[in-house]
């Protein structure tokens, strides 16, 4: 079939890296460090079963019918009662329920993107907002930082080369590095937002899986009109339930995503959105989540211990607070897209960071996440993968 029958945004589109990765590691022998997944261990199953069923039998014919593009109002109460931890003073008439926080970038590069208009991206970026940006046909404009996030500098240069419309970043427990923004580097970011008529979407999925250091308010509170905030459920309840969240002061901007949203998909699943509510409203989430840290800390720890112990002298990588992820950085000369057939060999699997970077580059890191995989594994496959990377460098 002639690639021109397609539309033209579609003519260069390729799949996730990452899922396709992920199809490589299907196999129950080999140990991925691949996707980002959530530990299946930590999904509250017959917590949200119990819930569910209670939720139908009360109200089942209500729960399987049509429900409102901006979600259930009781979930959007409790969500913005939710945000204030994280310094966001928002009504429930600001919030709309997203099937994914992810759909949130969607919606926002829909709402703003033309064909040709430009986007500043991270370096590296979050690959999925790389495809949906370029999806919508626009320039991405990828802007270096360092571990307290975008460089001022750079930032404020590409603003006035570019006139981008939107900055795109991930503010704490970034993917794929683990960065989280400093306090004054939020501030930054807002200032030069307003100084240079551009709008922020500020992508925060892990921001409650902290191990250690302190909260830093969400970068929306500096300048709430031009920063939409994007918040997930997924990886505190469970992924599944695809139920994320934007926080809009801004009406205008409201009512375009709600507008994409009713294009989309209608409204994202009552009965997902009853389930985090009963969570909310009946105080559960903290202890899940406090839960949920101590495993992962622990893990995060080991696979730390494990990259010390195995990996080849001039390897660095990132010790983040929180999230799901480490990003290594590897000697000169050595790609990691190369390494990766051989890590299969060895029965370990790993994402090379090259997809993550809008405009090439990266061939030398990798992202590992820590997560998903057990104890016994971590331990194994650090070692595998250590004994893959000294074969490439001798």
């Amino acid at each position: 079939m002639s690639e021109k029958r397609f539309a033209k945004r579609m003519w260069h589109a390729s799949s996730n890296a990452i899922r396709e990765i992920l199809k490589v590691t299907e196999r129950p022998e080999v140990i991925s460090f691949a996707g980002g997944l959530p530990a299946p261990s930590s999904f509250p199953v017959a917590t949200i079963k119990k819930m569910a069923a209670e939720i139908l039998a009360e109200d089942g014919p209500v729960v399987l019918q049509y429900g409102t593009t901006e979600g259930y109002w009781p979930l959007r109460e409790a969500i913005a009662e939710w945000v204030k931890v994280k310094g966001i003073e928002a009504s429930p008439e600001q919030i709309l329920v997203l099937s994914g926080s992810q759909q949130g970038i969607d919606l926002m590069g829909k709402a703003f993107l033309d064909a040709g208009d430009r986007v500043i991206v991270e370096e590296p970026a979050y690959l999925a907002a790389i495809q949906i940006f370029r999806s919508y046909e626009a320039e991405l404009v990828p802007v270096k930082g360092d571990e307290e996030g975008y460089d001022p500098g750079a930032l404020e240069r590409a603003l006035k080369e570019h006139q981008p419309k939107l900055i795109y970043l991930v503010s704490t427990f970034h993917n794929p590095t683990g960065i989280t923004y400093s306090l004054e580097r939020r501030k930054k970011v807002a200032e030069l937002a307003a100084k240079y008529d551009c709008y922020v979407i500020e992508d925060d999925p892990y921001g409650d899986l902290r191990y250690s250091g302190d909260r830093v308010q969400a970068l929306q509170t500096f300048n709430p009109e031009r920063v939409v905030y994007l918040g997930s459920f997924s990886k505190i309840i469970a992924p599944g339930l695809r139920i994320g969240y934007a926080v809009a002061h801004n009406p205008e901007i409201r009512q375009k995503l709600v507008i994409g949203k009713q294009g989309a998909d209608v409204h994202t699943s009552n009965l997902s959105q009853r389930i985090v509510h009963s969570f909310l409203s009946q105080g559960l989430l903290p202890d899940h989540i406090d839960s949920i840290c101590q495993d992962y800390k622990a893990k995060r720890d080991l696979m730390l211990a494990g990259l010390e112990e195995h990996f080849p002298a001039g390897a660095k990588w990132v010790r983040p607070d929180g999230g799901l992820f480490l990003w290594v950085t590897l000697p000169e000369g050595i790609s990691a897209v190369d390494v990766f057939p051989r890590a299969i060999e060895e029965n370990v699997a790993f994402v090379p960071g090259a997809p993550f970077f809008a405009r090439g580059g990266g061939e030398n890191t990798l992202r590992l996440n820590f997560s998903n995989a057990s104890f016994d594994q971590l331990k194994t496959g650090c070692a595998r993968l250590g004994k893959v990377l000294k074969e490439f460098l001798d």
